[in-house]
């Protein structure tokens, strides 16, 4: 369907007197005081959205929900318990703390937390992170003890598991305040600095690190845990160097649980859709494994490894070791901002299917106080697990209940039947780890899908995965960030410049080296750049301006500079002669008859016919001035106006304009008629002006031959 309006051509000060443009802004005083202003509506609004539970539990559909949030929080506490205990081995504290993390921090969530979906709890890379930290300020080192018995010495296993909690508590009470104060501060948008490139090459390397961590387990080896950059590499060689060592009692165990995993976890697939519920394999694994280990004595008989005491009933609140802050405050930090990342982007992910919103910045808070109080109760730090979130919801769970309800189960088997797994093999707990990775690994395949889509991002993927591998994940973060805003800058810096062209019959523009059919506007040039203008490439915009128009306009200044310098040599030299003439007639001589005329030179710089007369700028991508933004269009108007071209703007966003207005740009000549809201209203004023330009030649010349 066609169009057809009729209207006159719009510069910018036309369109802000049509429009009825509002100078009025607000003041910063105004603001805090709108912030700050307290009504009833306002608190309850503040209340619920900070307690968002209070909002949608009173609202709960029993007949709805409670059926499918039962079976998916029995699934999912059933899942947390092999889960937690393995993911405890990652962080270096005992396993019954991992159960402890998939207690008090669901139910906080549970009362702070937006989203419906997600499983909050223990974290495989948090855990591998947390665990770096734990080991290298409680290395089993600093805890050896002399054995008069053996003559040898032995780790004091209770100091170190006391002094490893510590540490743990204390990280993770640190990453809980970052992440709170973040969310008070409505900070929720740095997630938008992970990338999904970012985030998946970065799981994918930790995933390394998690497994390498876990390979002594597996072999029944004991390495010695290195840290800092290339820990991984070291680590690796140190296990090949102890590979004649290994207890083939616990290779055996983990051979045999991750096959035997596998083929359960396939044969959950193939049945998915006639069973309920899932089998819960890990769980099987783990009750198989411990009967098997305690019928057998793997311990004495083979030395393979057990999990060994676990306490019954509930650790009581301890503050966090505040000594230990200063120490850990960068890997706190590290924490806040990984856990919250994977947190919101899967809960957008949910909430974008179910059709929900998920409060960035109050997430940010219920993991905060998941993670701070929690702490007060020796948990580590959690986030969201994509295993248990995706059972959550595949098995019926509608709402945060379910969370709850696996929270319940947890805390059944803490109290009465967490003792019951003493002789679970840890190399189990480690198979269970390997097999659960598998999604993680599988994200290898996004190399390919992103070398066909965007080399760039493919490029940050890459970066990210090998930064994390070299740096281990707290340093590769922060250097996964930085490539990834270099990435952005060096777009920004090498954008693509190009000259537009009218589509024929219409008012649309398009690149002339992208459309065979665009067409060339005579006598004017449309010149665009496909990202903001910015003191990182102000230059290089001229430069490009200069390079598409064909004008080197360094060169024609000069030249005109020279005939002006010229210029003005030939007027002193016809004074001078003057002056003499002038001398000589006041001395009484005679004139002459004929006496001829002084020559005057005159001379005019003549612009090439093949030149454009007009410019017209295309700022449409252009998001922001800076001020030697501002500068770089001052220059290009300033100095292409000197040799007779005109410059004009199109496109300007009104913060553009603003931004022009304040670096001085417009002036008592320069207006906002130079500014046209689109390409074809400058266009169109270029040719009218030019046709009036013709009319008046063509009237002078009229007039010079009538007068001849």
């Amino acid at each position: 369907m066609g169009y057809s309006v009729q209207r006159e051509i719009l510069d910018e000060g036309a369109v802000e007197e049509i429009a009825e443009k509002s100078d009025s802004k607000p003041s910063l005083a105004e603001k805090v005081k709108k912030s700050v202003r307290c009504s009833g509506p306002r608190l309850k609004s503040c209340l619920l959205s900070s307690v968002p539970v209070l909002s949608w539990l009173p609202r709960y559909s029993i007949r709805e929900n409670a059926l499918g949030d039962l079976i998916s929080g029995i699934s999912v506490g059933i899942m947390q318990l092999p889960q937690g205990m393995a993911y405890a081995l990652l962080a270096a504290v005992p396993p019954v703390f991992g159960l402890y993390s998939s207690f008090y921090p669901v139910l906080l969530y549970f009362i702070f937390g937006t989203s419906k979906h997600i499983s909050i709890g223990t974290f495989a890379v948090l855990s591998v992170m947390l665990g770096g930290v734990i080991e290298r300020l409680a290395p089993e080192s600093d805890f050896m003890i002399w054995n008069n018995e053996t003559n040898s010495t032995t780790v004091d296993t209770i100091a170190l598991d006391a002094e490893r909690v510590r540490v743990a508590a204390a990280v993770t009470f640190l990453s809980g305040i970052f992440q709170i104060l973040l969310g008070l501060v409505q900070f929720g948008f740095v997630v938008t600095y992970l990338s999904e490139p970012l985030v998946r090459g970065y799981t994918t390397g930790a995933a390394i690190h998690v497994i390498v961590s876990q390979l002594k387990y597996t072999f029944g080896i004991s390495p010695v845990r290195y840290s800092g950059p290339l820990s991984l590499i070291y680590t690796v060689l140190e296990i090949c160097s102890l590979m004649p060592q290994t207890n083939i009692g616990a290779l055996v165990v983990s051979i045999v649980t991750i096959v035997c995993l596998i083929l359960a976890k396939e044969l959950n697939a193939y049945l998915s859709k006639k069973l309920p519920v899932p089998i819960p394999v890990e769980l099987l694994g783990v009750v198989i494994a411990t009967v098997v280990s305690w019928q057998v004595n793997l311990k004495e008989k083979y030395g393979v490894d057990v999990v060994g005491l676990i306490p019954s009933g509930l650790q009581p609140p301890v503050l966090p070791t505040a000594s230990l802050f200063g120490q850990v405050i960068g890997d706190a930090f590290a924490l806040a901002v990984v856990g919250y990342g994977i947190a919101i982007s899967l809960g957008r992910i949910f909430a974008l299917k179910y059709g929900y919103n998920v409060d960035s910045n109050q997430e940010l808070l219920a993991l905060g106080l998941s993670n701070s109080i929690g702490a007060v109760f020796q948990c580590f730090a959690v986030s969201c697990s994509m295993s248990r979130s995706m059972v959550q919801e595949s098995t019926g769970g509608k709402t945060q209940v379910a969370g709850a309800l696996s929270a319940i189960v947890i805390l059944f088997i803490t109290l009465w039947i967490g003792t019951l797994f003493e002789d679970l093999p840890k190399a189990v707990l480690a198979a269970i780890i390997y097999v659960n990775l598998h999604g993680m690994i599988k994200q290898f395949m996004d190399i390919r899908a992103l070398w066909r889509s965007n080399k760039i991002d493919m490029m940050i993927w890459v970066a990210t995965f090998i930064l994390t591998i070299l740096l281990n994940p707290d340093l590769g973060l922060a250097a996964s960030i930085g490539f990834s805003l270099l990435t952005v800058i060096f777009r920004t810096q090498l954008p693509t410049y190009s000259l537009l062209g009218q589509v024929p019959g219409t008012d649309v523009y398009r690149p002339l080296e992208d459309y065979s059919q665009v067409k060339r506007v005579p006598g004017i040039l449309i010149f665009r750049s496909s990202a903001t203008l910015y003191f990182a490439n102000a230059e290089m915009y001229q430069e490009a301006l200069g390079e598409k128009s064909g004008i080197d306009i360094t060169k024609i200044l000069s030249a005109k500079k020279k005939l002006e310098a010229k210029l003005k040599r030939h007027e002193k030299k016809n004074a001078k002669k003057a002056a003499k003439k002038n001398a000589v007639d006041t001395k009484g001589e005679p004139e002459k008859e004929e006496q001829k005329d002084i020559a005057i030179i005159e001379m005019e710089v003549q612009l090439d016919p093949s030149l454009p007369r007009s410019i017209i700028l295309d700022l449409s991508p252009v998001n922001f001035l800076d001020t030697v933004g501002v500068k770089a269009i001052h220059s290009i108007h300033r100095d292409y106006g000197e040799i007779g071209i005109e410059v004009f703007l199109a496109g300007c966003q009104t913060g553009v304009v603003d931004n022009l207005q304040t670096g001085g740009f417009f002036n008592d000549k320069v207006t906002k008629s130079r500014l046209f809201s689109t390409v074809h209203d400058a266009v169109l004023h270029c040719q009218s002006a030019r046709t009036d330009i013709q009319d008046e030649e063509t009237y002078c010349s009229e007039i010079r031959a009538t007068h001849l």
